[in-house]
């Protein structure tokens, strides 16, 4: 598959997503990490979103550092922070260590009843293919707090496009500007 090209999931709830692959070498996804927390951390929500539990958690601040160490990136927003194996780690072993350490990353976006996209995201996955992380990228059906807006603001896919452009060499989409506004599948 090539970056321009995207898979088409149906996801357990009915709903169909297009995913694109992103590489899952350390420094792709520490330069993902800190285009994310840092460029875009006051108009994302991010945790685990798995059947029966969705963290949407957003940030209280900028990160005050994003560090590597042993393979875990460390985002630090000072008074918490969060760690994401990312690279090689070595102190648990080679098999903990393969488990633990990413080996998929995507960006998707969520696609409605109506065939016009409805939410975008990254998700990142462990060695067992078990969810690490989704960050749910601004929506312009819904405000930095999650509210419904009345009229969609196509400007808050900025995220969506930059990480297109810059990990996927891909321009903006013209059919992720064709909702009419947010609905869960």
């Amino acid at each position: 598959m090539t970056a321009s090209e995207y898979a088409v999931v149906e996801t357990p709830g009915g709903g169909v997503q297009h995913v694109w692959a992103l590489p899952a070498d350390e420094s792709t996804l520490l330069d993902l990490i800190t285009a994310v927390f840092t460029d875009h951390w006051q108009h994302i929500h991010f945790g685990p979103i798995i059947e029966g539990a969705a963290w949407e958690v957003g940030a209280p601040n900028a990160p005050t550092r994003i560090t590597v160490n042993d393979g875990y990136a460390t985002v630090d927003f000072g008074p918490w922070h969060f760690h994401l194996c990312i690279g090689e780690h070595t102190a648990s072993g080679p098999e903990l260590g393969r488990i633990r350490r990413c080996s998929r990353a995507e960006l998707y976006r969520t696609i409605g009843r109506d065939g016009a996209p409805v939410s975008w995201g990254l998700r990142l996955f462990n060695g067992r293919d078990e969810q690490m992380m989704t960050v749910l990228l601004p929506n312009p059906f819904l405000s930095d707090r999650q509210s419904i807006l009345d009229t969609p603001d196509f400007g808050r896919l900025a995220a969506w496009d930059e990480l297109r452009e810059r990990f996927l060499s891909l321009p903006p989409d013209p059919l992720d500007r064709t909702g009419k506004g947010f609905t869960h599948g």
